[in-house]
């Protein structure tokens, strides 16, 4: 029974819609599941179209056809007045005056230790054929909002076990970090390095519009590892539906904010931020709006902020998350791309892989040159700085004079800087060299850096 219906509420004066509205706010407060209906008025490909009921942006829908088959959707705005509706997969049986059931209940997300070594989807199913998993838990898929003065200072090292971004784009915990690469340059394998040689207490991976064989096949070479029973993987495909995507990076978004709460060190690794971004130019385009940059809508802009805000350190410095979002750079461009751009005005650095490099049989590719961690002189050493400025000036100064070097214009004596970088070049390039097997802490990595340099 409504608070209406007791007469709590006043009614004086009040429409039936608004009486609707109050009765949700109530029903929404209390917690409960209320069911509302509509009916399709019109469907294009996996956006529907549906008259008005009481819904709000996000709310789950089930649309149930005249063969009493059953869609699922979220509603994703509105449009005069009618509901649009985007389906989570696309279903042909859908007909003109079918049934859409909703609920006013808040979408959460269902978590709990459970999730360490399973792998699921954008909607928390379990894909590892292990069973349901039992969660203890459920948060907003959406995350809440924290004051930033009320967060924890980065102060402590996160060690990634790679020598190159150790040594010269330090991580704190607590870092946003992007990777930034062209197709086919080693990102997949540097995040499995990253995700086997981490220091975390929970690994959370979100595989997100990826091709099907290599989101298998890095799935397994995770989960085989000595990590596992400290992983959760939430994978969504290329060919789910662009509403999925968001969801699953969302969801693995959610799912690190909850071992943060428990006070764990939590790394999340998203691949990658650019598919969640094509989802979004998908979604926000069937709703009107007017594409800008490379066909990208505003809403795409703002979705990058909500996701990348919502990790970090925790509230009075109780648990961090370190997360790390990889960018694909459309035809290798690293500079001008709208998603890099607006990406790495976000984070707290960003590493670049370089084709030329991984051509040259040098991996992982990082090109140090144009890598930066902006937090990395609050957190090393000074002798440490020192050499690692030291290394990417003798970089730096090798590769804008290797093709003189390659025509033979190069004479010893002229340059002190570039007859040392000359001189330490073959040990600089086994340095940055690193076997996948291979995983060297950050206190070797100091080590190994003032070998070098000594």
């Amino acid at each position: 029974m409504s608070l209406l219906e007791n007469n709590i509420l006043p009614t004086d004066g009040v429409s039936n819609y608004q009486k609707i509205l109050l009765g949700i706010r109530e029903q929404a407060l209390l917690r409960s599941d209320v069911k509302f209906s509509g009916s399709v008025t019109g469907c294009d490909g996996q956006v529907i179209e549906s008259s008005t009921f009481p819904a709000s942006i996000g709310s789950e829908c089930t649309i149930k056809s005249r063969y009493g088959t059953l869609s699922k959707g979220e509603v994703i705005g509105f449009k005069g007045d009618k509901n649009i509706i985007f389906q989570y997969d696309k279903s042909s049986e859908i007909f003109n005056g079918d049934k859409i059931f909703s609920s006013s209940r808040v979408k959460d997300v269902n978590v709990g230790p459970k999730l360490l070594g399973r792998v699921i989807d954008g909607l928390g199913a379990p894909l590892d054929g292990d069973g349901p998993i039992e969660t203890t838990h459920f948060i907003p898929i959406n995350g809440t909002s924290v004051n930033p003065f009320d967060r924890g200072d980065i102060k402590q090292i996160f060690d990634v076990g790679i020598k190159s971004i150790n040594a010269l784009t330090s991580i704190g915990r607590g870092q946003r970090m992007g990777i930034i690469a062209g197709s086919g340059v080693g990102k997949s394998v540097l995040l499995n390095m990253i995700t086997r040689s981490a220091e975390a207490d929970v690994i959370v991976v979100g595989l997100i519009g990826e091709r099907g064989r290599e989101l298998a096949t890095f799935t397994k070479e995770i989960t085989s590892s000595h990590s596992k029973h400290k992983v959760v993987i939430v994978a969504v495909p290329a060919d789910r539906s662009a509403l999925l995507r968001i969801q699953g990076a969302k969801r693995a978004t959610s799912i690190a904010e909850f071992f943060r709460g428990q006070g764990k060190n939590v790394l999340l690794i998203l691949d990658s931020l650019t598919r969640v971004a094509h989802a979004q130019r998908e979604i926000g385009l069937s709703l009107g709006e007017q594409p800008t940059a490379r066909g990208y809508p505003p809403s795409v802009i703002s979705l990058i902020p909500e996701l990348i805000e919502r990790t970090g350190t925790g509230v009075n410095s109780v648990g961090s998350i370190t997360s790390i979002y990889t960018i694909l750079a459309d035809g290798d461009d690293t500079v001008s791309d709208p998603i890099v751009d607006n990406a790495r005005a976000i984070l707290d650095g960003h590493i670049v892989l370089s084709r030329k490099l991984a051509q040259q049989g040098i991996y992982p590719a990082v090109d140090v040159s144009n890598s930066v961690s902006r937090l990395m002189s609050d957190l090393c050493s000074k002798e440490h700085s020192a050499n690692a400025r030291k290394l990417r000036k003798l970089i730096s100064i090798y590769q804008e004079n290797q093709d003189l070097l390659l025509m033979g214009g190069y004479i010893q004596g002229q340059d002190a800087d570039l007859d040392m970088a000359v001189q330490l070049w073959p040990k600089i390039v086994s340095f940055l060299h690193q076997d996948q097997s291979e995983s060297f802490s950050f206190a070797q990595t100091e080590e190994l850096l003032n070998k070098l340099l000594g």
